[in-house]
């Protein structure tokens, strides 16, 4: 009997389609073994040896795994085919006491060819792929377990720093920082509605065309700023002879994108249907497991020549060879693991159609997704008629030109839809009437608008995702854990739009961490040390001089900082007026926790009464007592709800913010939930959408 373990029990049922009868297959259910959560694990003076153990809620499975080894001739890893997948193996190798009676395989999908092409051609572990995980473990639990308790010494209890979270949570705060600091700039664009003398009245050949260029001049974005001068430019086109001075007609191509990788798996899940990075990879492990897709943590878009030959069959048989074209997409990253494929559909004929029954609607999104990009990139350009008009408006006064000015006009129109039948991008068609160069036209109207320069945006779980990849900060496979462990510690949460705003707290671990430990928020040396993770994996550095590179400066700057700052005060406020508690008539204090900033009684723990330190108030008197106002407050753990500022004598609290209306149903005050506004009252059924 030969024994097959898999992280997975769902892909332990998918594999067991496709062994025969000899094979046992069972899954270990994730990682078998870890550093201890209740200590350091790492003995950093014995070349940081690390003490593993098993979890105790991972022991039965350990014992049941150990005896079906005890009956087999042969025990094949099976494990995923990254560092992680390799560790595990590992662990398996040494938990289970193998010698030789092993073999680990790789495959990155699971389908009866690649199972077979994988156990014909097994290894033993890759002992560089083990210790780069290793390594990247220490430092992770050396960052944690150091410089945590530093913040609790110095600031407040149960705060946290990472490794790489803290880099991610210096992109979030900088951001911010940027946006509060934002100064608008006012700028005027000119554009101008004109239409052909000879069908005046014909609306339909009316077309847009926008200022370019002042007496030869390009305008820039920015390059009107005053009103003056606007309104001096209207009066001049106002006398202007508008005429075509050129006219240039093309074909443009526009070339599908390439299969998924990890990275934009994430990022276009989010901009299509709003799947947090966590939710993405959840789903592609699912699909990946009941062998539907190639392995999800990938950086690479390679294609195996199969692939092609199956993307290449499918295109010409259900489109045809006007739709097909070859492709192979070359990876940008160095550090791209080229024996990877890009995530895929691992049989095109598997399609989005037949699969409607067997997956629920969030796995369907993704694979339909994944799918049609694979198609697409395997398929011709789409193909775009493109028409740009230059014309000239020039304000002439007797025989002279004063003043002459360019006006642009585009419009494009579909030709071929090409890949763009399997794989929608928002485009649009402009139709321009047909114009001959030195063609007279007419003025209909001009239109002014002002416009102000924007902050940057907020990260959203794509931008961010995309921000990681490019500072090389996390590799794939960590883009969604770095997202939610930030959140969950409450170092940045998302607004109504969905975009990270960064905590009270949040900004303030990272100042702290910006001026005492700038090497851990550095974001080139975050990148450097996963370079040097990628030459542990590869053989060409020594895990343990990296280790020891980074540990030596880095606790001898943590004990110099241990003696340098001093503990932070936060238990008084400034404020004239002192605060006492509704409760029990005690002063109030300051306390700061992971949470931010709040109020509590000086009489803790016989009164437990806490409030946030601001109350923003919404000028809505409160509707059950009728003398309070209406406030936003906070829970302990940092949640926004609204209540009576007559607490604890009036208990009013709502989750959803009020409007401020009240229902024409019941009288109830009206809140504002998603894009709806609905009635307080839960007996109430009156709601309605928000008007943009």
């Amino acid at each position: 009997m030969k024994l097959v373990i898999v992280e997975s029990p769902t892909k332990a049922n998918t594999i067991k389609k496709f062994l025969e009868k000899d094979y046992n297959v069972i899954a270990s259910y994730g990682h078998i073994r870890d550093l201890p959560k209740s200590k350091f694990g790492i003995d950093i003076e014995n070349n940081f040896n690390p003490t593993y153990i098993i979890p105790t809620k991972t022991k039965k499975r350990v014992n049941e795994i150990k005896k079906l080894t005890q009956k087999s001739d042969l025990v094949i890893l099976a494990t995923d085919p990254d560092r992680e997948g390799e560790a595990i193996a590992w662990h398996l190798l040494q938990v289970l006491n193998l010698k030789d009676n092993y073999q680990r395989i790789v495959f990155h999908e699971i389908t009866k060819e690649a199972l077979k092409r994988a156990l014909e051609n097994p290894r033993k572990i890759d002992l560089n792929l083990v210790l780069a995980q290793q390594a990247r473990r220490i430092l992770d639990r050396i960052v944690g377990y150091k410089l945590s308790p530093f913040l609790w010494a110095k600031i407040a209890k149960r705060l946290s720093a990472g490794r790489v979270q803290s880099a991610a949570l210096r992109l979030i705060c900088e951001r911010e920082k940027e946006i509060q600091n934002f100064v608008p700039q006012e700028y005027w664009q000119i554009s101008a509605l004109i239409k052909k003398i000879d069908l005046e009245k014909s609306t339909a050949n009316q077309f847009e065309a926008i200022l370019f260029k002042k007496d030869g001049k390009v305008i820039p974005k920015l390059g009107l700023t005053k009103k003056e001068e606007v309104d001096e430019i209207l009066k001049d086109l106002k006398e202007s002879e508008f005429r075509v001075k050129n006219i240039e007609k093309k074909e443009v191509k526009r070339n599908p994108l390439p299969p998924f990788t990890t990275s934009t798996l994430q990022q276009e899940a989010w901009q299509k249907f709003k799947f947090p990075a966590k939710l993405t990879m959840q789903l592609a492990q699912r699909l990946y497991e009941t062998g539907l897709i190639t392995y999800h943590r990938t950086d690479s878009l390679n294609l195996s020549d199969l692939a092609l030959s199956l993307a290449k069959n499918f295109i010409l048989k259900n489109y045809g060879s006007n739709y097909y074209q070859l492709r192979k997409y070359k990876t940008k990253s160095k550090v791209a693991q080229e024996a990877h494929e890009a995530i895929r559909p691992t049989f095109p004929d598997n399609t989005p159609e037949k699969l409607i029954l067997k997956l629920d609607k969030n796995q369907l999104k993704l694979y339909t997704l994944i799918w049609q990009r694979f198609i697409a990139s395997q398929m011709a350009p789409a193909i775009f008629n493109s028409t740009n008009v230059e014309i000239e408006a020039k304000v002439q006064k007797g025989k002279s030109i004063d003043r002459s000015y360019i006006l642009k006009a585009t419009g494009q129109s579909l030709k071929f839809d090409g890949f763009l039948k399997i794989y929608p991008i928002e485009y649009k068609e402009k139709e321009i009437p047909h114009l001959e160069k030195e063609e007279l036209l007419k003025l209909i109207k001009l239109i002014p608008s002002q416009h102000f320069t924007q902050p940057p945006p907020r990260y959203t779980e794509a931008s961010l995702v995309k921000e990681l990849e490019k500072n090389g900060i996390g590799r794939p496979s960590t883009y969604a854990t770095i997202i939610s462990t930030l959140q969950e510690r409450n170092y940045v949460q998302k607004n109504k739009e969905k975009k990270f705003v960064p905590t009270e707290i949040g900004l303030f671990v990272n100042d702290i961490l910006l001026k005492h430990f700038p090497e851990i928020v550095d974001l080139k040396f975050t990148a450097k040390m996963e370079d040097n993770l990628d030459k542990i994996a590869k053989g060409e550095k020594n895990w343990l001089l990296v280790l020891k590179e980074f540990y030596d400066p880095f606790e001898k700057n943590l004990q110099k900082k241990y003696q340098e700052v001093e503990k932070i005060d936060y238990n008084s406020d400034n404020s004239e007026e002192k605060k006492v508690c509704p409760l029990c008539g005690a002063p109030l204090v300051v306390k700061f926790s992971k949470f931010g900033k709040f109020y509590a009684c000086s009489n803790f723990p016989n009164c437990k009464y806490t409030a946030p330190i601001e109350e923003k108030k919404l000028g809505i008197k409160c509707p059950k007592c009728k003398e309070g106002e209406i406030i936003e407050k906070r829970t302990k753990k940092g949640k926004i709800f609204y209540s009576c500022s007559n607490w604890p004598e009036c208990d009013f609290a709502l989750w959803d913010k009020p409007t401020g209306d009240f229902c024409p149903k019941c009288g109830s005050l009206l809140v504002e939930k998603g894009k709806v506004i609905k009635c307080s009252n839960k007996d109430c059924d009156y709601k309605k959408d928000v008007k943009k």
